[in-house]
Formats: C-alpha cells, structure tokens, sequence
C-alpha cells in the first residue's frame, strides 16, 4: 500500500491547476489513482488564515475514513494562545498531525505543547532553516518533526545537507521526499539515517505523483525498506494520534469542540 505524506487541498492561489479545493483534490485523485495511490495525508494549503481551510479537509477527509488522513494546519503567529484548542477540535474530527508552513511563521512550544498532548507528528516547513527543527526537536523529544523537502523547497543543497545531518543524529527529525530535486541528497539521505527516517509524499496538486514517486522506486530499496518509505512510515508516525481519537471519540463532547474550528 503506497501512501501519500503530503497532498494539499486547494492550491492558495497559486495559479497551477484548478484553485478550488474540490477540484484540486479530484486532479490529484486522478493522477494518484493512475499510479496505484489511493491513501493520503490531507491539509490546506497555506493560506494563513486556517479555520474554513480546516473544515474543508477534515469533511473531505470524513467522507472515506481510512482512506484519507488529515492534518491540521495552524497558523504559529495569528492563532498564539489558542492552538491547543484548535487543535483539540480537530482531533476530535480525527486529525492525525500538525501542519505549519515557514510563511505563516517558524513553529513554537506552543504547537509542540498541542502535538504531545494528541501525540501528533508536525510537519513543518522551515524554508531551509534547519536549526529551528533541531532546536525545536531537543526541546520536544517526544514530538516526530517531519520536514518535508529534505528542508527546503528552493533546492537549497546547501540547507538539505544540514537536514541529512540532523536526521542522522536527531531521532526524532524525518523528511519527506515531495520536490527534492538533487537526487543524490535523497539517496544520501536513506543511505545515512535509514528508510525509516524518510517519507514519500507528493506535495500534491502542486507537483504530480507520478515522478514524485519514481524517484522512491529509483533508490532501489529492498522490499522491507520500501514499504517503510511508501507508507509504513508515515502510518506509524500518525497511529497514536489515530489511536487517541478513537478513545476521545468516545469519551467527549466534540460538538462544544468543533466551535473552534
């Protein structure tokens, strides 16, 4: 089973395939499924200001549950003081992770404080500013730090050796493998810190599934390996959170929480 990490729904307004998430997802649905993907990590696209961008994912994502996981994308600047409680109220939607994207501002305590409490993975972009991850990964060694584009999306070589570094010697630091260009970084990268530090993911609709995953299938992984990467990975990353839902699901009043989306 292949899982995507990393799909967007919506596109913020960047002017690459059809802007309204509905639509963005069925072209991304489309391209996954020719591939054979039909599991995925669900968020926003980063807009800043999250609350309807939330609702949209978390109701697509209930529309096939087991099928599409999704994370909760928080914004560190506009929403201090209260991500705890947004992020109450979209675990009680059955979100798995946190989301945090380097235009919205550098991850706080605050959202690790909420990915402990929900024991939820967070992935963030630090656009190539690898020591606010390390840092951050010390402060919180219970929180899975994701970073996705082996640190930078800019193809900062420079920036993603530092990650491979960190993934090296920081347990709890992953990546993901969405628009890594220079091939050789992300072979280094599972050749030093293991398949068991690396995820696929698209960053879907932005970039199509297809080559993001031939490059996995081009590392010539052994089967065990490969199967980690394509999808143990991230499963393993999000099972608590999942686990804690079930539980919650059962215990809360989720309508008084769902205000806060």
């Amino acid at each position: 089973m292949i899982v995507d990490s990393h799909v967007h729904v919506g596109t913020a307004g960047v002017p690459l395939g059809p802007a309204d998430p509905e639509s963005s997802f069925a072209l991304w649905r489309s391209r996954a499924a020719a591939v054979g993907i039909r599991k995925a990590v669900l968020m926003a696209a980063p807009v800043g200001t999250y609350a309807a961008a939330n609702r949209a994912v978390a109701d697509l994502a209930g529309q096939e549950p087991g099928t599409w996981l999704w994370y909760v994308f928080v914004n560190p600047a506009a929403d201090r003081g209260r991500v705890g409680a947004l992020v109450a109220a979209a675990h009680s939607r059955g979100a798995c992770g946190i989301k945090v994207h380097w235009s919205d501002g550098i991850a706080t305590d605050e959202v690790a404080r909420a990915a402990s409490r929900f024991r939820m993975p967070v992935l963030f972009d630090p656009r190539g500013e690898v020591q606010i991850v390390t840092h951050l990964a010390g402060r919180h060694p219970d929180v899975p730090w994701i970073v996705p584009h082996l640190s930078s999306f800019a193809d900062d070589w420079r920036a993603q050796k530092r990650l491979i570094n960190a993934l090296v010697r920081v347990p709890n630091i992953f990546t993901d493998t969405s628009g890594v260009r220079y091939y050789d970084l992300l072979e280094e990268a599972v050749a030093r810190a293991g398949a068991h530090k690396v995820l696929y993911g698209s960053d879907g609709p932005y970039l199509h599934p297809a080559p993001e995953l031939a490059k996995i299938f081009a590392l010539g992984l052994g089967p065990e390996d490969r199967e980690l990467v394509l999808g143990g990975n991230v499963l393993r990353l999000t099972r608590p959170a999942l686990r804690g839902f079930h539980i919650r699901r059962k215990s809360s009043d989720t309508r008084r929480e769902e205000a806060w989306l």
